[in-house]
């Protein structure tokens, strides 16, 4: 594993806030605070020893605001983007005499803030609207077998929708209702044994715009950020991550006529010592290595997946306890966004410090590819999902679905105000000149 700060002028020293990898071509796609989108082809380092770079390509410009967040479609026809204003565009890639170009699709007009984060449905379809939180929704995610749809919000709460499907004129259609608020857990104050519930998530005070939640590429488990775990009243808070297992979310359905406010994660990752605020899988699964057979989640292959703290970034796999990887002083300000290459061999993070770093990863160092992410589906009976499997030894905190996009955040004072002229693509250089020395980032393995 190799990798740093690429130091060049991502969006003409403005924010980075986000990024995502195509799913065929590789290409990088980067959104900023400068209102563009700009692509870039990775070069890989492996061979001369040396760091990744990348390469610009070209700019997309039509946002009069900056752009929070953009994701590739499962087929790479299309590019979502959204920004602040409510402005959420669809581009298309069109193939030309010249080559291929992106050009806006459409522009859609959903939201009445900010767009902080999206994401496709398994199909790239458009369903329904969900407005149940009572604050910025910071963090979307879509289940990958179609039952859930899950949002985070600074209203410090985490809603899982349910699919509940209706029957028009003889035609089944999608229909989500909120079926879990996760908000609060119950811990023991002491010798009286009366209980105190906590919150479980940061607050509106957290200084991050972003609060980016994942689901794994099977769907067995949910891994949701900005977690705040107290786990008695006197204690002092600590920064995690919650994992929720499918089978526990599955086993409840089943009862829960209401919406269920009690439901708790099955496991929560080591406190780190700054909020977390991004979690992206790989896609990729690989070959189990046999190392730890008491691992927590039993399944036949692993998934490798990476979380995001404000300074730091934490590469975990389903078959250690430990993070693979920890990798910190990357950057001078907070994280905002983790894209990994459709290939598993780049990991990348943006920066509100106008920089991005590229990790990129030897031949089979993460493992041995196990099959393609779509042959990695669960099966359909929900009771074989997710076994969590927790040592009596171990300090686990045990439990017994918002549209494509979300909504908003305050002001932030490094953005521009104005609308941006021109549409679809430039080709305008972008200089490559080294900027001011960066920290080297650290690899400490567990």
């Amino acid at each position: 594993m190799r990798g740093g700060t690429v130091q060049i002028n991502w969006h003409d020293a403005k924010p980075v806030l986000t990024l995502d990898f195509h799913p065929l071509s590789g290409i990088l796609a980067t959104g900023g605070a400068d209102f563009d989108i700009k692509l870039w082809v990775m070069s890989s380092g492996e061979t001369q020893k040396k760091n990744p770079t990348v390469t610009y390509q070209n700019s997309l410009s039509y946002h009069g605001s900056a752009v929070n967040a953009l994701r590739f479609s499962p087929s790479g026809e299309l590019l979502a983007s959204g920004a602040d204003g409510g402005e959420l565009v669809v581009w298309k890639l069109y193939s030309t005499d010249a080559g291929q170009t992106w050009k806006v699709l459409k522009s859609l007009l959903f939201h009445r803030k900010d767009v902080l984060d999206l994401q496709w449905s398994p199909d790239g379809s458009v369903h329904q609207i969900l407005d149940a939180h009572c604050h910025y929704v910071q963090g979307v995610a879509w289940d990958p077998l179609a039952k859930y749809v899950s949002s985070l919000s600074s209203d410090r709460t985490c809603r899982i929708y349910f699919n509940k499907p209706q029957k028009t004129k003889g035609a089944e259609r999608l229909n989500y209702a909120c079926q879990h608020v996760i908000a609060r857990d119950e811990a023991q104050t002491g010798d009286d044994y009366k209980s105190t519930k906590n919150h479980l998530f940061h607050d509106e005070t957290l200084q991050s715009f972003f609060r980016r939640l994942a689901w794994s590429p099977d769907g067995s488990f949910l891994v949701v950020p900005t977690g705040s775990y107290k786990f008695s009243r006197a204690s002092e808070p600590v920064n995690t991550a919650y994992i929720f297992s499918r089978k526990d979310l599955s086993r409840q359905d089943v009862y829960l006529k209401k919406v269920d406010t009690t439901f708790l994660p099955a496991l929560q990752l080591p406190g780190a010592s700054k909020p977390v605020v991004a979690v992206r899988f790989c896609p990729l699964t690989f070959c189990l290595r046999g190392s730890n057979p008491a691992a927590f989640f039993r399944l036949p292959y692993r998934l490798i997946f990476a979380v995001a703290t404000l300074n730091s970034l934490y590469i975990y796999d389903t078959e250690s306890i430990p993070p693979i990887a920890i990798l910190a002083g990357l950057h001078y300000a907070a994280i905002t966004d983790i894209a990994w290459s459709p290939d598993g061999k780049y990991l990348a993070l943006s920066s509100q410090d106008c920089y991005c770093t590229i990790v990129e990863f030897e031949h089979n160092e993460l493992g041995t590819p196990f099959r393609s992410p779509g042959d990695a589906k669960v099966m359909t009976n929900e009771n074989k999902r997710l076994v969590i499997n927790v040592p009596d030894d171990t300090e686990v905190k045990v439990a017994a679905d918002v549209g494509v996009t979300a909504d908003s955040k305050n002001a932030e004072t490094q953005k521009n105000e104005g609308k941006v002229a021109s549409s679809t693509s430039a080709t305008a250089p972008i200089s490559s000149k080294p900027a001011k020395r960066r920290i080297t980032p650290m690899a400490i393995d567990p």
